[in-house]
């Protein structure tokens, strides 16, 4: 949908800049009736329009001006334009959630009889959509270890149309290589899509290393702030024009205009939140390292990490997600969210306040993956019996050693 002379998104259609002005201006522009510099919040539903404008989303097109909230709102499309000029993309499709943008996707690209190769450790409703739902719906589903891309390789058939990775993974922090897997799909007439939740633009540009879609839960590092859920998946307009019509319009499932206007808000200072979530993360990331309690941690700034080579090459910014693993982990966590005082005990991520949760790898193996051997082994290299995942925030990096000190001290 283009955007109408009353509103105040500006195309992406100007030069390329950095980061950090990308973030500020990219969509935005002063109102032209008002000439206010900060973007507005559309709340309206519905919009007036001529006599002949058209009831229906097919008939939408690029000139298309707003005419109701679900098939368009310019507070989201704004939004939109942001995202896509962050991966460097023709274009964005805005959800209310990131599971919804992930779900979206699949429904779209496959159908029954279609086959999907998908990691077998990523995001636990899209596991768990992966193991129960799309199989319902006639779609086989093979779950492999994207670390290694011979294992994408040996999973495709002729009926594959989608391969899906997530890197880094949610919560093992495993990387894929996605150029790597990107030529592997694409050799099969297969789609790529990757979650990069966990990475950021300011990390990683998956489009730029091959894949079809970037999809991002907008609720965690992108709008920062822990206050307003989104979802979007970012790629070519000739592949998300469809998606646009066909699923985020009919399914419904589309971002709230205020929502979109608080992750707008967000992502004005997200290069800036990203520099310090990675300096943190690594001053606590190597505190933890050093800590007798701690018996492994796992950050891909670290050089132990066991994929720190392909860390260094695939992405920018570590990001400031860490786990790390106790003796005893369940009372570790009764002890750990009685006693820290800083950082919350608490699930989601990439916040500016610090959160840790832990997460039991056979509770998770019960509920969510269904893992085989050799992909247990490979879980248990990155998690153990169980780990902590630590959303490192923006407080002094002090204050959080701090604060782990003191509560490790009741342990």
């Amino acid at each position: 949908m283009s955007t109408p002379a009353s509103s105040n998104a500006a195309p992406n259609d100007g030069p390329r800049y950095r980061l950090q002005t990308t973030a500020i201006h990219a969509g935005e522009g002063p109102d032209p009736v008002t000439h206010a510099s900060a973007p507005n919040l559309v709340m309206s539903t519905t919009f007036v329009v001529d006599a002949d404008a058209a009831f229906s989303a097919e008939a939408m097109g690029d000139e298309t001006r707003w005419v109701y909230t679900r098939w368009g709102n310019p507070t989201v499309h704004q939004l939109e334009l942001k995202l896509a000029a962050l991966e460097g993309a023709d274009t964005a499709v805005a959800f209310g959630s990131g599971m919804a943008a992930l779900f979206a996707l699949l429904v779209h690209t496959l159908k029954s009889g279609d086959h999907a190769v998908i990691s077998d450790v990523a995001y636990a409703a899209l596991s768990e959509s992966a193991n129960e739902v799309l199989p319902e719906l006639g779609i086989s589903v093979t779950r492999v270890d994207t670390s290694d891309p011979e294992n994408v390789r040996h999973a495709l058939t002729p009926r594959t149309r989608l391969v899906h990775i997530e890197t880094p993974s949610n919560p093992i922090l495993r990387l894929t290589d996605i150029a790597a897997v990107a030529a592997i799909a694409h050799a099969n007439g297969a789609l790529l899509s990757v979650d990069s939740t966990f990475a950021t633009p300011a990390a990683t540009h998956p489009l730029a290393l091959g894949a079809d879609f970037a999809v991002h839960s907008l609720t965690k590092y992108l709008g920062g702030h822990g206050d307003a859920l989104g979802g979007a998946i970012i790629g070519p307009d000739r592949l998300l024009r469809d998606i646009r019509r066909k699923t985020a319009l009919r399914v419904g499932g589309v971002l709230s205009p205020f929502n979109a206007w608080l992750i707008l808000r967000g992502l004005a200072t997200f290069p800036l939140r990203m520099r310090a979530h990675e300096e943190n993360a690594l001053k606590v990331a190597a505190w933890l390292e050093a800590n007798p309690h701690v018996s492994r941690v796992i950050y891909p700034g670290l050089p132990s990490h066991p994929q720190h080579a392909l860390a260094r090459r695939q992405m920018k910014n570590f990001s400031g997600m860490v786990t790390f693993q106790i003796p005893n982990g369940p009372a570790a966590a009764r002890v750990l969210a009685e006693h820290l005082r800083v950082i919350h005990y608490a699930v989601s991520l990439g916040h500016h306040r610090s959160l840790l949760f832990y997460l039991g790898t056979n509770d998770l193996l019960q509920t969510t993956f269904k893992l085989d051997a050799a992909q247990l082994a490979s879980w248990r290299t990155f998690a153990g019996d169980g780990l902590f995942r630590f959303s490192v925030g923006l407080e002094d990096p002090e204050d959080l050693i701090a604060d782990l000190e003191q509560a490790f001290s009741h342990l």
